[in-house]
């Protein structure tokens, strides 16, 4: 996508916090209430993680950021996990969320990451695709939603 820039922000800067609030927005209309699972700003800091805004003719369209799961030492220490992947709806289906993974992939890889793991849902079925259509699996749920009936976990080998 020539037409897509997509550049590191700092999980706090003031584009990114926009961006998040619209995310959490869509997630409130999906499923009745925003992602309650806890972020710090810091997680998303280099080598440790990434956060990304897509932009297209100086506009953001999108987003999305990786965060390591373990600390060094831990068995998921090489293991990153997919947050707040959002684009815009007027943008959704142009190839932008495909460039955004690709993008935290390839970040993620640079860092070390040997596996990138992600919660969606069901009230998502477009990600869910996406996530299958790039080479996601199903796995077991974990983390914060893991006992949450409408809760669907993929990863992927890097």
């Amino acid at each position: 996508m020539t037409d897509v820039e997509i550049r590191p922000v700092r999980f706090g800067a003031p584009i990114a916090q926009q961006m998040v609030a619209l995310a959490q927005d869509d997630i409130t209309q999906r499923y009745g209430s925003a992602d309650a699972n806890p972020i710090e700003p810091i997680q998303f800091d280099p080598p440790e993680g990434i956060f990304f805004v897509a932009w297209r003719d100086g506009q953001p369209i999108g987003c999305a950021g990786w965060r390591l799961v373990g600390e060094p030492g831990d068995p998921m220490e090489d293991v990153a996990e997919i947050k707040r992947m959002y684009v815009v709806p007027s943008a959704r289906n142009t190839g932008v969320a495909s460039a955004l993974l690709k993008a935290l992939e390839d970040s993620a890889r640079e860092n070390g990451v040997r596996r990138m793991i992600l919660e969606t849902g069901l009230a998502q079925p477009e990600a869910m695709a996406l996530y299958a259509k790039m080479g996601y699996e199903k796995i077991p749920n974990y983390g914060y939603y893991k006992d949450a009936p409408d809760c669907v976990s993929f990863g992927r080998d890097l």
